[in-house]
């Protein structure tokens, strides 16, 4: 476990330092005593009293992202995200936060782009079984987003968050100077082809500017790139794609993969926007 990444850790009690257990059951601890065990799967779970209100991804919904992004249909995007963290990555040291990491599918991506210092955050403890598992070098915690990170001022080179909730405050507080956030959204049109019939939530107008004005008193523009992704699905994928989504939430797996059954060629565009935004430099 990356001994940098570990030093940037902050104990979510008390925000003592933490430091890692490797003495019987692996674990983190800080100087006040609060240790927080890693689970057999390989991740550490922070989150402390009633946990989180909100309502993580289940397992079903995780393995659809998993089948989905592991066949590579979002493989352009993967590869667009890396190459924008990677000038940010190439000094020795540097360290990437994926905030939403879920599957640790993106995480990964950057990593085996530019090797740097990582830690996942997510919710979903059967999101962080399979991150642990695809980014073992990487640091992976059970988190609310919502709630201060628990990282040390100023510790983060660049912080991805792919198609989840996003924290500004906290997000310029443990980034540094001039490091960078890279925000994925869905862009109105994403998979309209197959999104009404299975379900799936549509994106809101002005979802771009929302997202910009919300960042706008923390962080300077960057740049920004639009990406469109021609795929062609089979039904399971459909019902993949559908299913690991927030609708998910509220669609039943069986019934989508019985909607789509015997589809073997679906034609759809995925339309994401990739947005850049900078911490300013001390003194700006």
């Amino acid at each position: 476990m990356p001994s940098d990444a570990v030093a940037s850790l902050r104990c979510p009690v008390c925000r003592g330092t933490l430091g890692l257990i490797t003495t019987g059951r692996t674990g983190l601890k800080c100087v006040s005593g609060h240790s927080f065990d890693a689970a057999k799967q390989g991740y550490f779970n922070l989150l402390t009293g009633k946990g989180t209100p909100f309502e993580a991804d289940s397992a079903e919904m995780v393995a659809a992202r998993s089948d989905f992004l592991g066949a590579g249909h979002y493989g352009p995007l993967a590869n667009a995200l890396a190459e924008l963290a990677a000038p940010e990555l190439a000094a020795p040291g540097s360290l990437v936060l994926d905030s939403g990491t879920g599957t640790g599918h993106y995480l990964r991506a950057v990593l085996d782009r530019t090797p740097a210092t990582a830690i996942g955050l997510d919710i979903s403890k059967f999101a962080l079984r399979r991150a642990a598992r695809l980014n073992p070098d990487a640091i992976n915690l059970v988190w609310d987003i919502w709630r201060p990170l628990p990282l040390a001022d100023q510790a983060v080179d660049v912080l991805t968050v792919v198609f989840a909730p996003r924290n500004p405050p906290e997000f310029a507080r443990v980034l540094r100077p001039g490091g960078r956030v890279i925000v994925v959204t869905p862009r109105s049109g994403h998979l309209a082809e197959i999104a009404e019939r299975t379900g799936m939530l549509s994106i809101e107008a002005g979802k771009e500017e929302r997202l910009a004005e919300s960042m706008r008193e923390f962080f300077v523009p960057g740049d920004s790139l639009q990406l469109d992704v021609d795929l062609t699905l089979t039904g399971r994928d459909v019902a993949d794609v559908a299913f690991m989504g927030p609708a998910g939430h509220h669609l039943e797996r069986a019934a989508l993969v019985a909607s789509t059954a015997g589809e073997t060629s679906v034609r759809t565009t995925a339309k994401f926007a990739i947005s850049v935004f900078i911490a300013p430099e001390q003194g700006s």
